[in-house]
């Protein structure tokens, strides 16, 4: 399993939301490079990063800092947040990212989703898919859609995507442990999904449950900046599973 580390963006800082909420950000570090260049340091290979800005304005906002990191980095930077047409795909692939994430527009312009998926592959196009109470939320997390998540992933696992990124939005940023049923119910029904876990992470051992759970990656942030993990553990599974 790949353990990904998290930088999201809001005013070019590193910040965390609790349950998606714009109103609880906390600032972590006000230099994102520096953030993303200790991660790599610290043995990471991934890196997940999410314009948060640009989730709320539907358009990508944050693609210099994005360039920045890539330029700085040898990171497989994985972007999100506010792509909604094939032109800002390529632009955010321009800028360095190595992936990109799809939410909101998979939601609700099924047809671009489609054609930037056949466009650039599922190896680059990650799907994602961000839930509430089973249900899937977009905009940020602003707004919740009437698709299930079972649905969803049958309709799009159809067209070609192999990853998922699954984020319940209530588990998001409070250290409570990992959305394991749900995580759980998906890979008993997807058998050949490659999911990545999103969401809760707190202590080595929500790791580990993942891992054994069958998740092909795992993402990590308000943990990481907090200094919950234990360093030592941390490092070991990283040289394990290096990538």
């Amino acid at each position: 399993m790949i353990l990904i580390p998290a930088i999201d963006l809001m005013n070019n800082q590193c910040v965390r939301l609790s349950q998606g909420d714009f109103d609880t950000q906390t600032v972590y570090s006000n230099d994102p490079v520096q953030t993303a260049r200790k991660f790599e340091e610290s043995g990471f290979t991934h890196l997940h990063m999410v314009d948060l800005d640009g989730a709320k304005k539907k358009t990508p906002v944050h693609l210099e800092m994005l360039r920045a990191v890539s330029a700085a980095t040898c990171l497989f930077i994985d972007f999100s947040g506010g792509i909604r047409n094939a032109d800002q795909a390529r632009q955010v692939f321009e800028m360095g990212a190595s992936a990109i994430t799809i939410g909101s527009m998979a939601v609700q312009d099924p047809e671009t989703t489609e054609a930037i998926l056949k466009e650039h592959g599922p190896e680059k196009v990650i799907l994602g898919a961000d839930v509430k109470n089973e249900f899937i939320a977009t905009a940020g997390w602003l707004e919740q859609s009437d698709k299930d998540i079972f649905s969803f992933l049958d309709f799009w696992f159809g067209k070609g995507f192999s990853k998922v990124m699954i984020t319940d939005v209530s588990k998001d940023g409070m250290m409570e442990g990992p959305s394991l049923e749900l995580y759980r119910k998906v890979l008993e029904r997807f058998q050949q999904i490659r999911l990545i876990a999103s969401g809760g992470i707190a202590t080595m051992e929500d790791i580990y449950q993942l891992d054994a759970l069958g998740c092909y990656g795992a993402i990590t942030g308000k943990a990481l900046y907090e200094g919950k993990l234990n360093l030592g553990e941390l490092a070991s599974f990283l040289k394990k599973y290096r990538i």
